[in-house]
């Protein structure tokens, strides 16, 4: 019996056995796994749930603007805006071409041949294929189609309110008013407001024109105005933006650089080869899981809570928090040191400071930087998020840009942005890893 136990055939056998049952079992468990987070997740209800239509809109908003014409159906005032924004409303002697009006009577063209008509108590949607569309704004709302039969499915009609939504463009008729949107590609008034002198210029144009042409305000240069109309711009608040990115980098500085300046002593005393008192290693290492358990974000509600909102809040809350990961990282590589380059310096009658300065530093300052620019990094994004909180930098803006649900091209502006920040973070970290790690 001992010796068939101990044949090595039957041994092979039995690992290729036990080999064969684990590669089994790894993707039966995998597939058990995804089954559980299917019913847990209520995948299948979700994806009933999902509006494919508003992802679609979304996705349009995010690279296009619309221009609103809307009217007063109480006063038969007309407004035209970009985005339905008051700051950026047309004035009367400068409306679109493709919005004229006779009297009472506005006459609206939408692309592909569709157009929409102000008419008193009548507004009618002109649909190339299917017809002429009417309103009566009467109570309840009247709606009359060109022809019998259900409603299709680009109308959207109650006692109160009408929408027609098509590819052309959308209407939305109440009591009170009726409102017409026309979609467009690219970030209107992105350079140039709609009080700036330089509206609507063309590229040669504003080319000319700073160049050498005639001053378009008397007090400055063109050139000097073409900065100030695009830094005061007032709707895309080119130099708000521009400060809330430097607060928004300025946490992440302070909070990354702060913390590794706290937690490198303090891993000294955490770290086993230079703290011999067992009881002292263990309280500061619980300090530093402690504050490295409770996430920035818990932090930065606390700390607004006690301080008030501002970017120096966040900046706090990021140094607690990577005093605690610093402080972990910078002790295990302390304790990785080689004593003999300490014994080294020692030998020279150099004193305990001399020793960490000249023995130690130089070992563990390649892991130290490589680690803190990496932290640099990630803090450029979580000081993002902690911004909206604590109502400092981009995020606030682009919370702010999320929260109206209507000018998402300016979300996905500041997403450009934020993008380019976490690359400029993420070149200046190369360099500064080519320089003080490598020297070159």
């Amino acid at each position: 019996m001992t010796a068939i136990a101990d044949d090595p055939r039957q041994q092979a056998l039995s690992a290729m056995r036990r080999k064969r049952a684990l590669a089994l079992a790894a993707p039966m468990l995998v597939l058990a796994y995804l089954a559980y987070v299917f019913v847990a997740f209520d995948v299948a209800g979700l994806m009933q749930r999902a509006k494919m239509d508003n992802a679609v809109i979304l996705l349009s908003d995010a690279v296009s603007y619309k221009v609103h014409v809307t009217r007063d159906n109480r006063s038969d005032a007309l407004a035209v805006s970009v985005e339905g924004s008051r700051r950026a409303t047309y004035p009367e002697d400068r409306i679109p071409d493709w919005i004229r009006q006779d009297g009472d009577r506005t006459l609206i063209e939408l692309a592909g041949g569709h157009s929409v008509t102000y008419d008193g108590p009548l507004v009618s949607y002109d649909h190339p294929d299917f017809g002429p569309i009417r309103i009566t704004i009467a109570d309840p709302i009247l709606l009359e189609l060109p022809q019998p039969g259900p409603v299709p499915d680009f109308i959207n009609a109650s006692d109160a309110r009408v929408v027609v939504t098509t590819a052309a463009g959308r209407l939305t008729v109440t009591r009170t008013r009726a409102d017409t949107f026309r979609y467009f590609w690219g970030w209107e008034l992105f350079f140039f407001d709609l009080q700036s002198r330089f509206h609507g210029m063309s590229a040669g144009a504003l080319a000319s024109a700073v160049a050498g042409g005639e001053r378009l305000y008397a007090e400055m240069p063109n050139w000097q105005a073409v900065v100030r109309d695009f830094w005061t711009n007032s709707i895309w608040r080119h130099g708000d933006v521009f400060f809330a990115i430097g607060e928004t980098a300025l946490m992440a500085f302070l909070g990354t650089f702060g913390a590794a300046a706290i937690a490198l002593p303090l891993a000294f005393l955490a770290a086993q080869n230079f703290t011999p008192s067992r009881w002292l290693r263990f309280v500061v290492r619980r300090v530093f899981d402690f504050v490295r358990g409770v996430d920035a974000l818990i932090f930065t509600i606390i700390l607004s809570r006690a301080f008030g909102p501002g970017p120096m809040t966040g900046a706090l809350a990021i140094l607690i928090t990577d005093s605690g990961s610093f402080g972990k990282l910078f002790s295990e590589a302390l304790e990785n040191t080689d004593q003999k380059q300490i014994e080294g310096v020692q030998s020279t009658g150099a004193n305990a400071v001399q020793r960490y300065r000249f023995g130690v530093i130089p070992q563990v300052m390649p892991v130290l930087l490589s680690q803190l620019l990496y932290f640099l990094e990630s803090n450029t994004r979580s000081a993002t998020i902690i911004g909206a909180i604590v109502g400092g930098g981009i995020g606030l803006m682009l919370t702010q840009a999320i929260q109206t649900t209507a000018d998402w091209e300016k979300v996905t502006y500041y997403m450009v942005l934020i993008v380019l920040l976490v690359i400029a973070m993420d070149a200046l970290s190369s360099w500064l890893r080519r320089r003080l790690i490598k020297g070159e």
